[in-house]
């Protein structure tokens, strides 16, 4: 089963990307967002398509505009994540068939973004609204939302997030730095991926009665 973990390679380049792609995926994490303000964006976008679409999700990060969207769709992207709500570009991703996770930190935008038909919606930045405002603002969404905390998020803090109540997390710079090698990135993802299966593992000892709804 895909962890609900997104690996954000802000900076990284074409030259570079499958091969950290590789290493990525080699580690338990199958969706890679490319932010578009990385050197050749969309090259990476088509090369990380070409070469891992079929075993991951692959798609763009700082997506903010129509334009942006179909430049990602038409190079194999699949994924279109905002720092922002903007519903045109939500129902135009969900139009193209691709997910749609736009970054919100009021319930003003979460409901927003979902009446626009999001995916699931970024919690951007996490570090900002903290646990507990998360807490406070999954009391008032639809049951089901998905909700990913972007921003802050690391070995160290997973847990907390986790237990919390987050559903996934989109991990950046504790996952990639731009000049990291694959061996590198693949030893920095095993580590937060066994944080991540570790804060899903303490959740379901203390809460064994919600375990049936506990996402592993």
């Amino acid at each position: 089963m895909s962890l609900p973990l997104i690996a954000i390679l802000r900076g990284i380049t074409p030259d570079e990307a499958v091969a950290v792609g590789e290493a990525i995926l080699a580690a338990g994490i199958t969706t890679l967002e490319v932010p578009l303000n990385s050197p050749e964006a969309l090259e990476s976008i088509r090369r990380l398509s070409v070469a891992l679409g079929e075993h991951a999700l692959v798609g763009a990060g700082t997506v903010l505009t129509e334009k942006e969207l179909s430049e990602v769709y038409a190079a194999g992207g699949r994924l279109a994540v905002s720092p922002n709500c903007r519903p045109a570009v939500i129902a135009a991703a969900r139009r193209l068939g691709m997910q749609s996770w736009p970054g919100v930190l009021t319930p003003s935008e979460a409901f927003d973004a979902l009446d626009a038909g999001a995916t699931g919606l970024k919690l951007f930045p996490a570090v900002q609204m903290g646990t507990e405002g998360m807490r406070a603002l999954r009391a008032v969404l639809p049951p089901g939302t998905l909700l990913y905390a972007v921003g802050g998020i690391d070995a160290d803090t997973m847990a907390a997030w986790r237990s919390a109540g987050i559903d996934g997390a989109g991990l950046g710079n504790a996952l990639y730095r731009p000049g990291q090698t694959p061996e590198q990135v693949g030893e920095q993802t095993r580590a937060l991926v066994a944080a991540w299966k570790a804060a899903a593992k303490e959740r379901l000892e203390k809460e064994p009665e919600k375990s049936p709804t506990v996402r592993p």
